[in-house]
């Protein structure tokens, strides 16, 4: 081949080359770390979808549930880092990254109702908080709802005393901490995809839970008793490696911001559905006994629990909580 032809051919080649390159779907990897079936899980899906046909094929979404690519204390490094573009991770998991001020989701009896928890999180509150994530390389898109806690245990707990002396499973988050102590229980921070054994092996006796997350991952086969306290809020920020979106064409990104707003719609829709059906299939099992406090009872629970609100002022702010009480108030 003569020199003109070859140098033809390695152009064309190279054309070549870069349409394919510019035909090539943008792979978005998407960890969380509960199961499909979860209202997380669902919403993901349904991400998924809407991502993926309102983009035309531009943009894949590679879900990976149930801690199969990451763990709960691996996910947010590896989001920095760029070996994962989007996650989902519990409200608690910011403080370590320096953000403390995402723990007034976990201060007990904070949010009266689901009411007064969209009011924050849809209002400026909710907005202020995000930013707060902009300076460590994370852009938040989202809150996903997945509702309120309750504790499980191998024994009775119809009265804070009744929680002495238990190993009790937690996240990374010193309210969380400070929670379990002011009930006279025994804290251990563990990743979530550990639990499940745990409590089979007795490594600890109980955990805070959803029902969602209590029955799809099987933890109430490991547990006799189950207290309906909904003592505490468990949400998560949609999360993305901000260089990343930001490097993404425009209209991609708000296509895919359209997406995420109705995925978010559906994950708060059926957050309380998928407990409630959660529930009662727990309830079904026959494995764990379910009490449901008096109301002389969960006055008893909310007294012992409010004053880790005070407690933790320091650390969150006490402007913050005071501006969370009144918007829960109203």
């Amino acid at each position: 081949m003569n020199p003109r032809h070859l140098v033809i051919a390695l152009a064309f080649n190279v054309l070549l080359l870069t349409q394919a390159l510019a035909d090539a779907p943008i792979i978005i990897k998407f960890s969380h770390v509960v199961a499909r079936d979860t209202p997380k899980g669902k919403a993901a899906e349904r991400f998924k979808e809407l991502a993926e046909a309102t983009t035309k094929g531009r943009v894949k979404i590679e879900l990976y549930p149930n801690s199969t690519l990451y763990k709960d204390k691996e996910e947010l490094e590896a989001l920095q880092l760029g070996a994962v573009q989007m996650l989902a991770p519990s409200l608690a998991k910011f403080a370590p990254l320096g953000v403390k001020e995402f723990e007034l989701f976990d201060l007990p009896y904070i949010f009266p109702d689901k009411a007064a928890l969209d009011r924050v999180t849809d209002g400026p509150i909710g907005r202020d908080l995000l930013k707060k994530l902009e300076s460590k390389g994370i852009l938040g898109l989202a809150y996903w709802d997945n509702g309120f806690k309750m504790m499980s245990s191998n024994r009775p707990m119809h009265v804070p005393a009744d929680m002495k002396g238990l190993k009790m499973r937690i996240q990374a988050s010193k309210v969380l901490d400070e929670q379990m102590r002011v009930l006279g229980a025994n804290p251990q921070v563990m990743a979530f995809s550990e639990v499940y054994q745990a409590l089979q092996t007795g490594v600890v006796d109980g955990a805070e839970n959803p029902p969602s997350n209590l029955y799809t991952q099987k933890m109430y086969e490991v547990q006799k008793h189950l207290t309906v306290t909904n003592h505490g809020y468990i949400g998560y920020a949609v999360i993305v490696n901000k260089k990343f979106w930001d490097k993404l064409p425009a209209e991609i990104r708000t296509q895919l911001d359209g997406a995420m707003k109705e995925a978010s719609k559906y994950a708060d829709a059926i957050a309380q559905q998928e407990n409630d059906v959660a529930l009662e299939a727990v309830k079904k099992s026959g494995k764990t006994l379910i009490y449901t406090p008096t109301d002389k009872e969960k006055a008893e629970w909310r007294k012992a629990l409010l004053p880790v609100q005070k407690t933790m002022e320091d650390r969150i702010g006490k402007a913050l909580i005071e501006s969370v009480n009144k918007e829960a108030a109203r």
